[in-house]
């Protein structure tokens, strides 16, 4: 029952968010008036999205079909660090898309507004960035794995080696509790401006 659910919820979600992203690319992409530089860094998460969820549905629905994961070890570790690309890929273009607001809002006509150039170095950064950070696991600094109940791989949590968890302290400090703590710091900033205004 519970493979059964997570697959149809997986494929509502995978259904839904291919030709939804597809759709805010195109549209964004097609539209002068909504070619901004903050609008680049939408159409950046967006894709990024479409690519995930690509690459990331059909296996997951097979693999609940299966009630194991059904595609071999080759293709866990490639599924794990898409999974893994996508996740860092999303929260840092979340985290340019809030410091945008946060220049924008807090700091007012005071604020240097973002280039179209400094846009397209932000989402290149974020890419190198993500793909060294998502890489490492094939050089041996933790490993992808088949995970939860076996319908999906991911980052290896369960090995209980030092220099395995270590990679998965030093990514959560960089790639998630130090992305939340910007995001947190702006908006905190963003809604006290609006409430002063």
């Amino acid at each position: 029952l519970w493979y059964g659910l997570l697959g149809f919820t997986i494929t509502m979600c995978g259904l839904l968010s291919l030709p939804g992203n597809l759709i805010v690319v195109w549209v964004f992409m097609n539209t002068k008036s909504l070619r901004s530089p903050a609008n680049t860094l939408v159409v950046n998460l967006a894709f990024n999205d479409f690519i995930m969820m690509l690459v990331m549905f059909p296996p997951m629905v097979m693999s609940c079909y299966w009630g194991t994961w059904a595609l071999g070890p080759t293709f866990c570790e490639i599924y794990g660090f898409v999974g893994n690309l996508c996740g860092c890929v999303s929260t840092y273009t979340m985290v340019w898309i809030t410091l945008d607001r946060y220049n924008v809002i807090v700091k007012g006509v005071s604020a240097q507004p973002l280039s179209q150039k400094g846009a397209i170095l932000r989402i290149l950064g974020t890419w190198v960035f993500s793909l060294v950070w998502t890489s490492l696991p094939f050089f041996g600094w933790n490993r992808y794995v088949p995970e939860g109940n076996m319908t999906a791989c991911g980052t290896d949590y369960l090995t209980d080696d030092q220099f395995s968890k270590s990679y998965l302290y030093v990514y959560t400090a960089w790639v998630f509790f130090g992305p939340f703590l910007l995001i947190v710091f702006s908006y905190y900033h963003i809604v006290s401006a609006v409430f002063a205004h």
